[in-house]
């Protein structure tokens, strides 16, 4: 149980922190974070929770990226789906809340997106379902293979959160604007039903894109790697 209640612990603090910081903090004015700061804060989240909780759990607190590591055969199928229900779970417990915070200030509005992800007219810059489809697969696709490699044995041990956390942060500086970046089902889950709506009837591409991209990353990850491990 202490592996599972970890991921939820790390899924919970992944979408409070980086979600939070988009929803508080984004548009703050005088001193609003924008694109760069809510990048910034995902790829933290990760990477705290990578030196936390990763010798628990190994720090998935990611469907897409369980999936990933079972299809490259380094996690065992008997533990996906606890390990995905308790990333959901995570997610929508933040999502709660965030809800119960952002709800206190005068004015706030959760139809307004909340941080949910989406396409078309709720595509942050109004980018097309093909487009958010592709950015997603792509985007899922390179931090697996990332995370593959850099928790390969022969790479000095500590240095994987490093990368792991600044590739998450990269995609979020490339896709925000496209999806406001997923790459996560359980991220996208825990704020998408606080919205309800558009969010809700969106979120089949914010589960079906990443994890499409996963194995693609694995498949490109066992292309590129060699025997020595």
């Amino acid at each position: 149980m202490k592996p599972t209640l970890a991921e939820f612990i790390g899924t919970f603090w992944l979408v409070l922190g980086g979600c939070g910081s988009a929803v508080l903090a984004c548009n703050f004015p005088g001193a609003g974070i924008g694109f760069v700061g809510v990048s910034l804060a995902f790829g933290l989240t990760l990477l705290t929770m990578a030196y936390a909780i990763g010798p628990i759990s190994g720090c998935h607190i990611n469907p897409a990226v369980s999936l990933g590591l079972w299809a490259a055969g380094r996690f065992p199928a008997g533990k996906l789906a606890p390990y995905i229900i308790a990333q959901v779970l995570g997610g929508i417990a933040a999502g709660g809340v965030l809800y119960i915070i952002a709800s206190g200030a005068a004015g706030f509005d959760v139809t307004k997106g909340f941080a949910s992800n989406g396409y078309g007219e709720h595509s942050p810059g109004g980018y097309s379902l093909q487009a958010a489809l592709v950015i997603e697969i792509i985007m899922t696709a390179f931090f697996i293979l990332i995370i593959l490699a850099a928790t390969e044995k022969r790479v000095p041990a500590g240095f994987a959160p490093v990368a792991i956390g600044l590739s998450l942060t990269l995609i979020h500086l490339i896709s925000i604007p496209v999806t406001n970046t997923s790459v996560n089902p359980a991220r996208s889950t825990g704020v998408a039903l606080f919205v309800g709506d558009w969010a809700v009837s969106q979120l089949w591409l914010f589960w079906a894109a990443p994890l499409v991209g996963a194995l693609v990353g694995v498949v490109a990850y066992k292309v590129i790697k060699t025997d020595q491990e």
